[in-house]
């Protein structure tokens, strides 16, 4: 299978951004990347542990957890993660991103506290089109907002998201 990514779009808003990515899977494959325990580890960027596993529990409101490492082994790392809001096998997953007790940190009762993130799978050809739609609440206060800016998300997300790549050149279609 080719598995190059393209960018196709890039936007920003006062509250989010939006990145659209051409990946040479088939959307299957891409949502078993997402939703998988085994393979989630490429969203970390670093291989997957036994001592800190992901773990998955792919319904609404159940929460998807992951250790992440930023940079080299000696940066920072924590659990990141999120609670499902909405699921639509293959096509669409929404989740507040977030973990209890990791980062950022997130409360059940207060998911509109945290970022919303949407993805979707778009059949293109023999590939899928993701669509990632990142989102702050329309309640939060523009300093908040700001500050979320200011923390690099966009650029963090923009590089999780470029991690997926080289996982799907290893990942199997389900049988």
């Amino acid at each position: 299978m080719n598995t190059s990514t393209s960018t196709i779009e890039e936007s920003v808003s006062e509250r989010g951004f939006t990145m659209v990515r051409r990946l040479a899977a088939p959307r299957e494959v891409v949502w078993r990347a997402w939703t998988d325990p085994d393979q989630l580890h490429w969203f970390a960027g670093v291989p997957a542990s036994p001592e800190r596993p992901s773990t998955v529990d792919l319904m609404v409101g159940g929460a998807w957890r992951v250790w992440l490492v930023e940079g080299n082994e000696d940066a920072r790392a924590y659990t990141t993660g999120g609670i499902y809001r909405e699921i639509e096998e293959p096509s669409r997953l929404v989740f507040s991103w977030g973990a209890v007790g990791g980062w950022p940190d997130l409360e059940p009762e207060r998911l509109d506290e945290v970022p919303l993130v949407e993805l979707t799978f778009h059949p293109d050809g023999d590939g899928t089109l993701m669509v990632s739609e990142f989102t702050l609440s329309d309640h939060l206060d523009p300093e908040t907002v700001r500050g979320w800016f200011d923390l690099g998300v966009r650029a963090g997300w923009g590089a999780t998201i470029d991690r997926l790549e080289p996982h799907l050149t290893t990942a199997t279609s389900p049988s």
